[in-house]
């Protein structure tokens, strides 16, 4: 059996008398597509913040490739192979698609200082490859030809794909998305699920995708896990998630689960 890349044990966390996730367990596989679902106010975006640093563990450990990371501040994390998206886009509206990858990638400019400030061969060949890379992941996630066009001037599905360019950039093992379908259209769902498999058989990745979007979650993920109220309510594979009676009841709907059968 392979090992899991990230697991969560045990995890509580409670924010004075509100308890955001009540003693929830999962492992993810590498290479594996996972989705973590439930109702607004389930607990999702709290799972995802404490594995990336930004909120701490009342109690329960969170572990990435066999060592502990919970505790650990969001860009130590981030060294480990750890990437995110947020579910409002965090983007330099000003600054071109380009540029806003390069910025992901800058903790791998290479160079002393002095070549840095005054701007010497070691920082030009450096920024060349950092060129080169921004303009591969741009073209795999779709936006080749915008590579010079300002981020706020991108259509919103477009914007929510140059953010997850963005995160590539950082050349993440594992790669946490918070709802990257939220407010997108149907083609740009299918666009978007081709996009994040053909990541997964390309890059090797390891995908968490935190979503409310069933034409997501039920055509991309291997395994899914049910939050609702904090807790663990149900996980396994699609099939079996939306045919559990209690996840339609709390969840999904007798509509929604007929609809994500068809």
């Amino acid at each position: 059996m392979t090992s899991a890349l990230l697991t969560i044990q045990n995890l509580t966390v409670r924010f004075g008398g509100l308890v955001a996730l009540d003693d929830v367990s999962l492992d993810i596989a590498p290479r594996s597509i996972q989705a973590v679902i439930g109702p607004n106010g389930a607990g999702k975006s709290t799972l995802i913040n404490v594995a990336t640093g930004i909120y701490g563990a009342t109690s329960g450990r969170v572990d990435y490739d066999g060592a502990r990371i919970d505790g650990r501040a969001p860009h130590a994390i981030s060294r480990l192979g750890i990437a995110r998206t947020f579910q409002n886009t965090e983007l330099f509206g000003e600054m071109s698609a380009l540029e806003n990858v390069m910025i992901g990638a800058d903790r791998h400019m290479c160079g002393s200082y002095l070549s840095s400030a005054m701007h010497g061969p070691a920082y030009w060949r450096t920024e060349q490859a950092i060129r080169a890379e921004a303009r591969r992941l741009l073209e795999l996630v779709g936006l080749g030809n915008d590579t010079d066009v300002e981020a706020a001037a991108l259509p919103f599905g477009k914007q929510r794909r140059l953010e997850i360019a963005r995160a590539l950039a950082t050349r993440p093992r594992l790669l946490l998305l918070d709802e990257p379908a939220a407010g997108l259209r149907s083609a740009e769902i299918d666009e978007l699920n081709s996009i994040l498999l053909d990541l997964r058989a390309n890059l090797g990745l390891t995908i968490l995708v935190i979503d409310h979007v069933m034409a997501l979650v039920m055509a991309i993920s291997d395994h899914i896990t049910v939050l609702n109220f904090g807790r663990k309510i149900a996980e396994g594979s699609p099939q079996e998630v939306r045919s559990s009676p209690e996840v339609i009841k709390a969840y999904l709907g007798e509509k929604a689960a007929h609809a994500s059968h068809s």
